[in-house]
This record gives C-alpha cells, sequence and structure tokens, in this order.
C-alpha cells in the first residue's frame, strides 16, 4: 500500500459516495488507475463494504447500552458457540472479545428501556454459556464512526 492507496482509503472514509473521477481528482489520479486501485483494495478486502452511516434517534433507536458478558468456559467449543450466536441479535450493533474479564462487549440500540429489559431478558441473557451480564447504559455518544487515522 502507497500514499495514493491511504489517499483514497481517507476520501472514501469520509465520503463513500465519491464518483471515481472526484475521487481521482482529490487524490491527483486519472480515472484508470484510480479505478484500478480502488478495485485492487477491494478484491484484497481492504476495502471492506460501503454504506450509509445512519443516526439511531432519527429512526426511533432513542436507547444504548453497553453490556459486558462472562461466560462460564472459554473453551474454543464455548466460545465459537457463544460468537456464532451473538450475531442473531440485530440490537447487537458491535460485539468485541476482551481479554482478561469480562470476556465480550456487546454494543445495544433499542428504542427505549422497556425494549431493552426485554431484549436482556428474551435473549441476551438466553446466548449460550453465558455466566454473567452486566450493562451500563450510554448517556452520550461523543465520538461516531470514526475514519480509521491515515
Amino acid at each position: 500500500m502507497d500514499d495514493y492507496d491511504r489517499k483514497i482509503l481517507a476520501e472514501l472514509q469520509k465520503d463513500g459516495r465519491l464518483s471515481l473521477t472526484d475521487l481521482g481528482e482529490r487524490i491527483g489520479l486519472s480515472l484508470s488507475p484510480c479505478h484500478r486501485r480502488v478495485r485492487a483494495l477491494e478484491d484484497a478486502g481492504i476495502i471492506a463494504d460501503y454504506r450509509a452511516t445512519i443516526d439511531p434517534a432519527a429512526v426511533g433507536l432513542n436507547f444504548a447500552a453497553i453490556v459486558f458478558v462472562s461466560l462460564k468456559a472459554t473453551d474454543r467449543d464455548s466460545v465459537r458457540t457463544f460468537e456464532e450466536s451473538v450475531p442473531s441479535v440485530p440490537e447487537i450493533i458491535q460485539a468485541q472479545r476482551l481479554f482478561g474479564d469480562p470476556d465480550y462487549i456487546l454494543n445495544i440500540v433499542t428504542t427505549d428501556v422497556a425494549a431493552f429489559q426485554k431484549l436482556y431478558d428474551d435473549s441476551l441473557s438466553t446466548l449460550p454459556n453465558v455466566l454473567r451480564l452486566r450493562s451500563t447504559l450510554v448517556m452520550k455518544s461523543i465520538v461516531h464512526s470514526r475514519p480509521l487515522p491515515f
């Protein structure tokens, strides 16, 4: 990856809807080489996808929580089973495995506290191999989907 590739990535993180012509102009490349580089970055999996960033409150998702998960067992099969089940809960918008205790952190969005309580009781607490769930409510989001620093 060279400076042109880094410039492409930086520009696309700012605006993923840029045309290849506009992208090329911004980074100083003509259309064909710019297109080849973007395609190569996509083929290599460096550019994973393109999507719109949606304001959760604008679509009625006014409640956010962070849930810390400790597992009963952390052997390979137990971890795999838990991780395979997490994507089935659409309210989990981000899930990360951690070193130490707790084992996972889940970022959750719902419409309100009642919806979160139902999700907690009906879905989160029934995920396989869960020993303990601890949650905290998000007061305010400060940084949203920050671009990677190039």
